[in-house]
């Protein structure tokens, strides 16, 4: 059989197949309203749950080609997650190529843009980069992976230096999180171009919580096992031995405490406090955004900052000379607030200053967004 003759069997047959229509979901309309689409032609029922704040189920109803679908809003300019209930099982939308993704792909996601255009959305404004490295640690006994952002002025002022921000990721992450969910360098390179914040570096590293076992040297390194399991001395030992130097060999930074900042989300706040603020003698500036340390969160035992920092309290004065900014946040809708309440009351209560923010929003990268927009105009000043 010649090709030519392979070739019109194979239209023929294509020709001859079903149309597959392509489900576009979601539609965001011009007044802001969302369309959310899916095919699901044997559900007898189908919810969209909208927002991880949000409490109301949202019905969807049936078309005759067998696809459900719901418009909601309009809303306002954000980024927002969602999912689906098929017949009581959570699903996300397939015809959505971005989800929110950690231990599990959890849910979707939809933004709407704003005009002008968000502090979290790409403008007209010189640009950084996002540097992906990779660097042995003997410490945890594998190849680590590390987001590094640069800001626009490393490249046009050769002979400068450069404060830097450690930027922990939350439990079941990974490193790439905060550039691709959390747009930590789209919001700084949106800060710094309107001078509201001071160029730096934002290093993102794996918050792994231990070490494999002996021997063994895994390419990829593993999720955390879970927020309470974190091994901090280990995580401490391979920053402050292994990360900040090969940060320094690597780039143009300012190695010295005052320019040398913390922060870090969820699990990634956990990893802050407890590394955080018993490396003082190397940061000046700490940050938690809605860490479950304070409680809210099985996995963690009682918070007692005199277990993990002995003598915290003993001489506020000297810690509040230390710290240069000691900052908490959480979303208003996030569980995990009242225990952050209480956790900030009590640190006032031994005199410690603590700069707190909240923000609309549950446990949720919109409240992280926020978050790192409010800290980073505060560091380094």
């Amino acid at each position: 059989m010649s090709r030519m003759t392979l070739a019109f069997i194979f239209a023929v047959v294509a020709f001859a197949q079903p149309a597959v229509r392509r489900i576009i979901s979601p539609e965001i309309l011009p007044d802001h309203r969302i369309t959310f689409r899916i095919s699901a032609p044997k559900a007898a029922e189908v919810v969209l749950r909208f927002s991880e704040a949000g409490t109301q189920p949202n019905p969807m109803t049936k078309g005759e080609d067998g696809v459900w679908s719901v418009t909601i809003g309009p809303v306002e300019p954000e980024i927002y997650t969602y999912s689906f209930l098929v017949d009581g099982v959570k699903m996300i939308d397939l015809a959505n190529p971005i989800a929110k993704v950690g231990a599990t792909i959890d849910a979707s996601v939809v933004e709407i843009p704003g005009v002008p255009p968000r502090f979290d959305q790409v403008q007209d404004v010189p640009h950084g980069s996002i540097d992906i490295l990779t660097y042995p640690s003997a410490i945890s006994r594998t190849q680590r992976g590390v987001y590094v952002y640069v800001p626009p002025e490393y490249y046009t002022q050769p002979a400068k230096r450069f404060p830097v921000l450690y930027l922990w990721h939350g439990g079941g992450g990974a490193e790439l999180d905060w550039s691709r969910d959390g747009r930590a360098g789209v919001i700084v390179d949106n800060l710094i171009a309107a001078k509201k914040a001071v160029p730096m570096l934002i290093v993102m590293p794996n918050n792994v919580s231990g070490a494999p076992a002996p021997g063994v040297m895994p390419a990829v390194p593993a999720t955390p096992a879970g927020p309470g399991t974190a091994n901090y001395p280990l995580l401490k030992r391979e920053l402050l031995e292994e990360l900040i130097p090969f940060v320094a060999g690597h780039f143009r930074t300012v190695e010295n405490r005052e320019n040398r900042a913390m922060a870090g989300l969820s699990a990634g706040g956990g990893t802050t406090m407890n590394v955080g603020l018993t490396s003082l003698d190397s940061f000046a500036w700490i940050a938690e955004f809605s860490s479950g340390i304070f409680g809210g969160v099985a996995s963690y035992g009682p918070f007692d900052i005199e277990k993990i920092a002995p003598g915290f309290y003993s001489d506020p004065a000297a810690i509040n000379r230390k710290l240069k900014l000691f900052y908490m946040s959480c979303g208003t809708e996030d569980p995990r607030m009242p225990f952050q309440k209480k956790a900030l009351q009590d640190f006032q209560a031994h005199q410690l200053k603590v700069t707190f923010a909240e923000f609309p929003g549950a446990h949720e990268w919109k409240v992280w967004r926020h978050s790192l927009a409010d800290l980073a105009p505060r560091l380094f000043r």
